[in-house]
């Protein structure tokens, strides 16, 4: 298995970080997507979100620095996993809440 990319463990993630990670439109659409695939299936083109390739990886900066996402290369690709069960571990019932769709979306 290709070594993952360095992503801070949800143990170490305080509060108001996983609060923030989640808090903005395209990191929520990014969490979402994750979590209706297998892990390690969708690269980082694979999202369709309405921010640029910087952008984006920005995005998933964030969300690897709260925790939620995990991330390792595999050829020219970067292959992805939501950190459901030590996320949730961490924090209960957060990551439900913002998988949730509700019509404020």
């Amino acid at each position: 298995m290709p070594p993952c990319v360095l992503a801070t463990h949800p143990d170490d993630v305080p509060l108001l970080t996983a609060l923030s990670a989640l808090a903005d439109p395209v990191r929520i659409q990014l969490v979402r997507d994750l979590a209706d695939h297998p892990d390690w299936a969708l690269s980082c083109s694979n999202f369709d979100v309405p921010v640029g390739r910087a952008a984006k990886s920005h995005h998933f900066s964030v969300l690897r620095d709260a925790g939620l996402v995990e991330q390792r290369d595999q050829g020219p690709k970067r292959l992805n996993r939501l950190r459901r069960e030590e996320f949730d571990a961490r924090f209960p019932g957060l990551l439900d809440l913002a998988l949730r769709a509700d019509e404020a979306d």
